[in-house]
């Protein structure tokens, strides 16, 4: 746990930490070398490292109290930013948003637009850190505008190479585009970070697969390294040419002494050599790791939750006082006693909001116990939603709109069906061959896939291709079938096809029949499926694109329960495309 946490919240420091080199507002920096700012400005930075709270909150007011009698607003508010910062470190996240929302309000409010874009990169690092990516982007996206409009070019590199951790997995050439461009600047302004920002470069290709340009920006790294200069991506960078080396012990070895996720990327290691027992194992310390943070933040959220319900219930009180007080006095004056009713209908129903994100947080608990021990890599991302919508919602401050309530409603919904997919298709695995099929039983085939497509669609958030259905079946065509496990088996056909169709485009069931068989299949019209990976991809853990969600468990789990009911599913390799056919054959 310590190791991940360290890395995640190291990575946040160093870029609000960077903000102190830019140049101040309103002073000049005389002040800066004298022992008074000095020993204050060291006592904060040693208390940041130590994680040493009372120290830090002490040290830190007294060092902002100094700049603001130097009249050093730039100064005093990196100062703030560092505040939310060290919260980070300690994941304290409401606490973090909290005081995001108080700087983002108190620069309006004072009109330094000039110095708006710290609070909106804080707000940055606090939505990636609950995993919202997407929010997390126009943040970023918004610093960078800001900067340059305020002239803060040479601090642009960090935020930019902030934009490529989150693009590298979802949109590479659009992540190397920001690299060039991070390097481009660094070369101009700031020169000390363009060694760093190469070696994160050769990173890049050896995720993308660019095995030569891999090798030779290793080549270039190793120079840099004789000549004196250092990475913070060094030791991965090592690990990485060990794997590319074959050397993929040694280079596990490696990865299980550094920092930065040890876990990810002895999996990653692995999974690329083709030793998939040992990558899974790898997968799920990593996620029991994962979990143990998870747990001390959600704890940590819902410590905040209770006492904002704490404070809350003492403000309603008092207001309750209030109003009696003030009824008795002015019983006649009917105008006031309406707007007083009013004012406590308002804070009843803010008690209820709040006391209904309460119970989402709890569920949200609750789920996470429940598959702690066999989570892996791919819920991060959903849970880290779930997570970061819960807090918003919990904070009385933020005013949700219907909409914007459906809108995190729905995508709550979609990203706990995601978790409970990946969670059902382990579990389910594990007990396929003890587990009931159920019995045989004579359905009506067009009705009953109706039926199973609507309940499938009602899981969709909406934003996924079409699901059509086409019969070559009369209604009135019946077969006997298992029908306990016909939905469990299309279930995972149905969401391969929905990851891999382009937008736009729908997904079509079909059904037939011969004299013995029913054919359901299933077709999209995504990339397909070459020939040659018919049979691979019904094997365990077999992703083709890396970069869809999923464990690699769908289409082995679908096979497995349709042989044991007496048929089979088998790719299409007939089928001129574009895209892929899958067919489920039942006896």
């Amino acid at each position: 746990m310590f190791k991940t946490t360290i890395h995640r919240t190291l990575f946040v420091a160093v870029v609000a930490l960077t903000l102190a080199v830019m140049p101040a507002v309103a002073a000049t920096d005389d002040y800066k070398q004298t022992p008074e700012y000095l020993a204050l400005r060291d006592s904060v930075h040693h208390a940041f490292n130590d994680g040493d709270s009372a120290r830090f909150f002490s040290g830190i007011v007294r060092l902002e109290d100094y700049l603001l009698r130097q009249n050093d607003l730039h100064a005093y508010y990196t100062q703030r930013c560092n505040e939310i910062v060290f919260q980070l470190n300690r994941e304290r996240v409401i606490e973090a948003y909290k005081l995001a929302t108080r700087l983002s309000k108190e620069l309006t409010e004072r009109k330094l637009d000039k110095e708006m874009y710290m609070a909106v990169n804080m707000m940055g690092h606090i939505y990636r850190y609950s995993g919202n990516k997407e929010s997390a982007k126009r943040c970023f996206w918004d610093v960078i505008r800001r900067m340059e409009k305020a002239g803060y070019t040479e601090s642009l590199p960090p935020i930019y190479m902030n934009l490529v951790n989150i693009l590298m997995d979802e949109d590479p050439q659009e992540a190397m585009r920001l690299i060039n461009k991070a390097a481009e600047i660094s070369r101009e302004t700031s020169p000390e970070r363009a060694f760093d920002i190469e070696t994160r470069r050769t990173l890049a290709y050896y995720l993308m697969g660019d095995t030569q340009r891999f090798i030779d920006g290793y080549q270039a790294y190793r120079e840099g390294v004789a000549q004196g200069l250092s990475s913070v991506h060094g030791r991965k960078l090592e690990v990485y040419y060990l794997a590319s080396q074959g050397r993929t012990d040694e280079a596990a070895r490696l990865a299980a002494e550094s920092a930065d996720d040890p876990y990810e990327t002895q999996a990653d290691i692995y999974s690329r050599a083709g030793r998939w027992q040992e990558a899974f194992e790898a997968l799920k310390k990593g996620a029991a790791e994962t979990d143990s943070i998870n747990s001390v933040i959600l704890s940590n959220s819902m410590q905040g939750i209770q006492e904002d319900l704490h404070n809350y219930e003492k403000e309603r009180r008092q207001a309750r006082r209030m109003l009696l007080a003030l009824t008795a006095i002015a019983c006649l004056l009917l105008m006031l006693v309406v707007a007083l009713v009013y004012i406590v209908y308002s804070r009843r129903r803010n008690q209820r909001q709040l006391q209904r994100a309460y119970q989402h947080a709890l569920e949200s608990d609750n789920m996470k116990t429940a598959f702690m021990q066999m989570v892996s890599h791919e819920v991060r991302t959903p849970l880290n939603v779930i997570s970061g919508f819960a807090q918003v919602i919990a904070d009385p401050d933020y005013d949700v709109t219907p909409d914007e309530r459906r809108h995190i409603a729905a995508t709550m919904t979609h990203n706990t069906y995601r978790i409970t997919t990946m969670i059902n298709e382990m579990l389910e695995m594990s007990v396929q061959e003890t587990s009931s099929v159920g019995g045989k039983q004579t359905i009506r085939v067009n009705d009953t896939l109706r039926q199973l497509l609507a309940d499938y669609r009602r899981l969709l958030t909406g934003s996924e291709a079409p699901i059509e259905f086409a019969s070559t079946l009369s209604d009135e065509f019946t077969f006997e079938v298992y029908d306990k496990p016909l939905g469990r088996i299309l279930q995972p056909l149905l969401g391969n096809a929905l990851k891999y169709a382009p937008q736009g485009t729908p997904v079509i069931v079909r059904a037939a029949a011969d004299a013995q068989h029913l054919i359901i299949s299933v077709e999209d019209r995504g990339p397909g499926v070459p020939a040659h990976e018919a049979e691979h991809i019904f094997e365990r853990f077999v992703k083709l694109d890396s970069f869809k969600e999923g464990l690699g468990l769908g289409l082995t789990y679908s096979r497995t329960l349709v042989r044991r009911i007496g048929g089979d599913v088998r790719l299409d390799t007939s089928y001129a495309g574009p895209g892929a056919r899958f067919e489920v054959v039942l006896s």
